[in-house]
């Protein structure tokens, strides 16, 4: 037997399996890096999370990948080129992690890749006829498989389209089986670039369960911070926007959007809600003169009031939910503030309350993603679009 295939079935037979998960967002913060011991599959699944660290990107690698990101005019070399050297730079990153913890890699049986999205093209987005629904994520498993010696899977986001998603998001997956309670209607907040939910309905009935983006997260802000404070790239602590006035007269111009009364699920990204989206809503509103701290203070809240809308659209005015977050707009006490004053009835945690650090669930729960992979079968969500009952990734081998 090949010796990687014979390797692939020792990890599907063990009891226990060591698992780093990866995630690279919107915000080019870092690479999110989670090592995970994850025992059993499906409803058994069992995670602890043995180490996790951001490894922050250069200033020079962010603009790299932004000059890439979300445009219709990229250089096609660059992309092609960025596709390898993000993959030798997160394999470069997990090795200096894995170092840092003590263990080799021989120690570790998998590596789950989300990569790094450039382009997201649901056919709701593009609206052209004769074309799918597509997304591009960069960073290839290949050069992480041979740089490192570890098994790697990748490419999760493919897999959902090829079977009638939209490639995100993703979260529903791994929320349902790390995070459904008997008894308690859970919202899995992640409010990154985009904010997106997952419900998790207290019957624990799957063909109930659904995950949703809703809206701009931290995305427009940052875009905005990043144009005019050269300095920063995001809005720590909601200072900026907490020095503002929000105007009316923007945000009502800025929830004009057909995205936003869509039914769920649904997926989006910057290449709807950036800046030129803000630009087209302050000219309709004429409000291009306001200042900047108004602009951020405004955008706060158009993150807060489409991801309350949303909340109640699942559970009504009066409806109690309880509210799990995770994302870097928890770390905004403006916006959670607004949260929380919009959804008075809901009961707010995050995901450290469950034993998951909130920075590092999105890496675990691409780490769940590749055992379900390896070791799991499809979770039935039902016949409903958008939600297809598959497995997911694809497997690169060291050698």
């Amino acid at each position: 037997m090949n010796a990687n295939w014979a390797r692939l079935l020792h990890t599907i037979e063990k009891q226990e399996r060591l698992i780093i998960g990866l995630m690279s967002g919107t915000s080019l913060d870092g690479l999110d890096i989670a090592l995970c011991s994850i025992s059993g599959s499906g409803a058994t699944t069992k995670v602890k999370v043995k180490n996790f660290k951001t490894i922050p990107y250069s200033g020079i690698f962010k603009a790299e990948v932004k000059a890439i990101f979300s445009r219709k005019d990229a250089d096609l070399q660059m992309v092609c080129l960025m596709n390898e050297k993000i993959g030798m730079l997160h394999a470069g990153m997990i090795l200096q992690a894995i170092e840092s913890w003590g263990i080799k890699p021989d120690d570790v049986d998998v590596i789950a890749s989300h990569g790094q999205t450039i382009f997201h093209a649901p056919a709701s987005l593009h609206q052209l006829s004769n074309y799918p629904n597509g997304t591009m994520q960069i960073g290839d498993g290949d050069h992480i498989a041979v740089k490192t010696g570890i098994v790697t899977i990748c490419d999760f986001r493919q897999k959902h389209i090829a079977a009638g998603g939209e490639g995100a998001p993703l979260a529903v997956y791994g929320d349902y089986l790390l995070f459904s309670e008997k008894g308690d209607d859970r919202v899995m907040l992640n409010i990154g670039g985009i904010a997106n939910f997952t419900y998790l309905p207290g019957d624990n009935d799957a063909a109930k369960v659904f995950s949703t983006d809703v809206g701009p997260g931290n995305t427009l802000m940052d875009q905005f911070v990043q144009s005019y404070y050269k300095e920063l790239y995001f809005d720590e602590n909601g200072v900026i926007a907490k020095s503002g006035v929000v105007s009316t007269d923007l945000l009502l111009e800025l929830v004009k959007s057909d995205f936003l009364t869509a039914e769920f699920p649904k997926t989006t990204g910057p290449e709807l809600f950036n800046l030129k989206y803000l630009k087209a809503a302050q000219e309709r509103s004429k409000t291009s003169s306001l200042t900047n701290e108004d602009i951020m203070a405004t955008l706060c809240s158009f993150t807060s009031s489409v991801t309350i809308n949303a909340i109640k659209k699942c559970f009504g005015d009066d409806g109690a939910p309880s509210i799990y977050m995770s994302g870097g707009g928890m770390h905004n006490p403006l916006l959670v503030k607004q949260l929380k004053e919009g959804l008075p009835n809901a009961k707010f945690y995050t995901t450290a309350d469950l034993q998951i650090n909130p920075d590092a669930k999105e890496a675990v729960l691409f780490a769940v993603l590749a055992n379900e992979t390896l070791a799991g079968s499809a979770i039935n969500f039902g016949n409903r679009a958008g939600v297809p009952s598959i497995c997911m990734g694809k497997v690169c081998l060291p050698f």
